[in-house]
């Protein structure tokens, strides 16, 4: 009888990967994070382990190395085709080596490759890299260990050669053969509130008194089969800063990595200001593909993703302003759209698309979202109405490089708000599309309301744009700054602003100050904001500060081999080589040369399983590139996830449906018993509610009384149903007002509109009726 030693797959093959430990500092709102990945041959002969996992897009990888009984061998950056050849020479010379790359057609995969692991043996291969934090809507900074890396589909035959590709074992999540351990340690001149986490924390431990610094570890035996999300609360997050770090002593004193660089970060101070009423194109693209039948995360009960969305286009449709224009998209291997070309806000149009929203379905197969953006592209623009395009998608994409590339060369017509949806979203996709168009991006997890942060984008959306953005530096002679990073055209108010630069000439011996000032103009008026900042550069053995910069610069213009110039790609070779940031174009390689003797006799390929979700039953999976695997990971995206669950052997739980004979009962039946939402869904394009049976339902009460208390019984009804809609929301929705807040200064505006001088007696008589004291300045426009 065979016989394997140590942990298996499910096709009784060994797995090398044993467990992966994390150590992570996080400093304000930058992450420094090294993760070891610890590897054991127990079998009888030589391996080579294949392990493809995930990172968030922004992640400077710098450094790269192997312990191997006790001797460290520390990785050298090459240009990516040098490195492989280099990886397989010492393959076939008997040598160890490691191979860690970027995937070529998106940025958040990666592949790292330890060749020629003999028996017996046991290794330690440590990655590091550092990383912005992105600030989230009720002021958490978030950082994610993603383990989640589900199949994409290909949107044509140049990706076939991504290291999604590489067919791996399935094994169950409960099953999964290796562990993860994690410290965070989080340091903060504004003080720690709280950390939380969708995984199991050791209580929090404060390392000062002040609660400026902070340690928190992950629960021992934690399966790597979910993304580890931390979301860490300062008590302030909004001050601006400047940080000034030297540079490398051995490089050339005006290099990228030999001057000075300075990471400023600003948090405008916008004043509340509306766009017109009038005010753009609003194109909604949804991803109705196979997968968006999947839960939001792994739990069993969690909310599928097509549902969620359903949700937030109801919310998105009613908060939408009168005059605007309007369209929604839905999208798989083919598009569908609920009007030929964009239609003007009306009451009719809503009602149309509300009620074609209830019906849509995870039922069009593939994810192949670059043919309905080009539909999009290609319409004629509307005068006076700028197009935002909001894309909500699993973020499924193998080639996303072609993606962001058309969007970027549509990037002067438009703004894509992108929403990624679920666990394993591709960061690279969602967070490229927004950048390169001046957008924003969101991912919705299971915890999160997709509601909450699509609302927020669409107040981005309808406000006021800012011009003339500049920056302006007072600095002691002989010192200039240059900037580093791309050039930023859209300001948003309450975002953080983070600019990097580079400080170029003679740093002052003495103790000096420097000030940095933000201009912009919105609406025909100048505004500035200033910080001032202490010359007293800090000594950073990791460079972060210039990595982040480096990064910020590979991101622009880097799109993979197949989008990116020749010129584009020299310079990005030129600035990954020198910031030691890996890029598309290079490779981290290192050999072992030291062995007693080269490794003898063929290499067993053992590929990593890793994580994966499909619907609410999550499993490990690999997309191959041939056999059985392959077919069926095309098959979930091509005949929807409920066929593709049943070649699984799992089960799919059926969404809780309300049976309610009325004219809205769509909406129930697809959003369950949830007043809010179905008070919402009673409202007018117009911002008003009837006085009908629909309301009584919700507020309770019955159309006779209703109309008995009407303290204006010869004006419009519906002011008086308005105002006891408004206020049913302040009393009972107000842990969901950031919802319903647009629809509600819609509400306002009719009400002064139409009944401007009714307001205060209407407001008095109906907190009278519904037995509510809200205030009055809730009415105030």
């Amino acid at each position: 009888m065979e016989r394997h030693c140590g942990l298996i797959t499910g096709d009784m093959e060994p797995v090398p990967l044993k467990s992966i430990s994390v150590t992570l500092s996080i400093h304000d709102f930058v992450a420094g994070v090294s993760a070891t990945l610890n590897y054991e041959n127990e079998e009888g002969v030589p391996v080579e382990a294949i392990f493809v996992f995930p990172l968030d897009e922004d992640s400077a990888v710098y450094s790269f190395e192997a312990l191997v009984d006790g001797k460290k061998i520390v990785a050298e950056l090459q240009e990516k085709m040098q490195a492989h050849s280099n990886y397989e020479d010492a393959l076939s010379q008997g040598h160890q080596a490691y191979l860690l790359e970027e995937d070529d057609y998106s940025r958040d995969v990666f592949s790292c490759n330890i060749g020629n692991l003999p028996p017996g043996t046991k290794v330690g291969v440590t990655l590091k890299y550092v990383q912005e934090l992105p600030l989230e809507t009720d002021g958490a900074l978030r950082y994610v260990l993603p383990a989640i890396l589900n199949p994409r589909y290909q949107l044509s035959e140049q990706s076939a050669g991504s290291f999604l590709n590489i067919k791996a074992p399935i094994v169950p999540l409960e099953d999964l053969p290796y562990t993860l351990n994690m410290v965070a340690t989080i340091t903060s001149q504004h003080g720690i509130e709280r950390v939380q986490s969708n995984c199991s924390l050791s209580p929090i431990q404060y390392l000062a008194n002040d609660k400026t610094s902070a340690q928190v570890s992950l629960a021992e035996g934690q399966k790597f089969d979910r993304d580890v999300e931390l979301l860490i609360y300062y008590s302030e997050v909004h001050s601006p800063s400047v940080t000034v770090e030297m540079g490398m002593q051995d490089m050339k004193p005006d290099s990228l990595m030999g001057a000075p660089s300075a990471m400023l970060s600003f948090y405008p101070d916008l004043p509340e200001v509306e766009g017109s009423k009038a005010c753009g194109e609003f194109v909604f693209l949804v991803d109705r593909s196979g997968s968006m039948g999947s839960g939001l995360s792994y739990r069993n009960d969690s909310q599928s993703r097509i549902e969620a969305a359903k949700e937030t286009l109801l919310l998105l449709l009613k908060s939408l302003p009168m005059g605007c224009y309007f369209n929604i998209y839905g999208f798989g291997s083919s598009y569908e759209k609920f009007f030929p070309e964009s239609v003007k806000y009306t009451q009719e149009t809503m009602e149309k698309a509300v009620k074609r929203v209830k019906d849509l379905k995870a039922d069009l197969g593939g994810t192949e979202i670059l043919t309905p953006l080009l539909d999009i592209y290609k319409r004629p623009s509307i005068p006076g109405h700028p197009l935002q395009i909001f894309v909500f998608t699993d973020g499924e994409v193998s080639d996303t490089f072609r993606v962001i590339k058309e969007v970027e060369l549509n990037s002067k017509k438009h703004r894509c708000f992108s929403f990624g949806i679920g666990e394993g979203a591709s960061t690279s996709l969602i967070k490229g599309i927004a950048r390169v168009s001046g957008g924003t991006a969101e991912f919705i997890t299971d915890k999160d309301r997709m509601q909450t942060k699509a609302l927020g984008s669409l107040k981005f959306a309808l406000n006021c744009s800012v011009d003339d953005f500049s920056l302006s530096w007072v600095l002691p002679p002989g010192l200039s700054a240059s900037m580093i990073s791309p050039e930023h055209t859209v300001i948003f108010k309450g975002q953080r602003l983070i600019i990097y630069a580079q400080l170029n000439g003679t740093m002052p011996q003495v103790e000096s100050s420097g000030e940095v000032c933000l201009k912009y103009t919105l609406q025909g008026r100048s505004l500035e904001n200033r910080v001032t900042f202490l010359l007293q550069p800090n000594t950073n053995t990791s460079f972060t500060i210039h990595r982040l910069a480096a990064k910020s610069l590979i991101q622009m213009k880097d799109l993979g081999s197949a989008e990116t110039s020749k010129g584009e790609k020299e310079n990005v070779l030129n600035i990954s080589i020198q910031s030691g940031v890996l890029s598309s174009f290079t490779a981290f390689i290192a050999i072992n040369k030291e062995l007693n003797q080269p490794v003898q006799g063929p290499l067993a390929h053992r590929v990593i399983p890793r994580p994966v979700t499909f619907s609410n039953s999550p499993f490990v999976c690999h997309r191959g590139s041939a056999g059985d695997l392959l077919f069926a990971c095309q098959a979930y995206d091509i005949v929807g996830d409920t066929e593709f669950m049943s070649m699984m052997n799992t089960s799919i739980s059926s969404t809780k449906k309300t049976n309610l004979k009325n004219e809205h009962e769509g909406f129930h039946e697809v959003f369950g018993e949830n007043a809010i939402l179905y008070l919402i869904s009673l409202q007018k394009a117009n911002g008003s509610w009837e006085l009908d049976e629909d309301l009584t339902k919700i507020l309770g009460t019955s159309l006779e009384d209703m109309k008995a208390a009407n303290p204006a019984k010869d004006e419009d009804p519906s002011a008086w149903a308005t105002v006891l809609a408004v206020l049913w929301l302040h009393a009972n929705g107000k842990d969901m007002e950031c919802e319903w807040e647009l629809l509600e200064r819609k509400a306002v505006a009719w009400l002064h509109d139409h009944a401007d001088s009714s307001i205060p007696m209407l407001v008095q008589a109906a907190n009278r009726f519904l037995k509510l004291s809200v205030t009055p300045d809730v009415f105030v426009f």
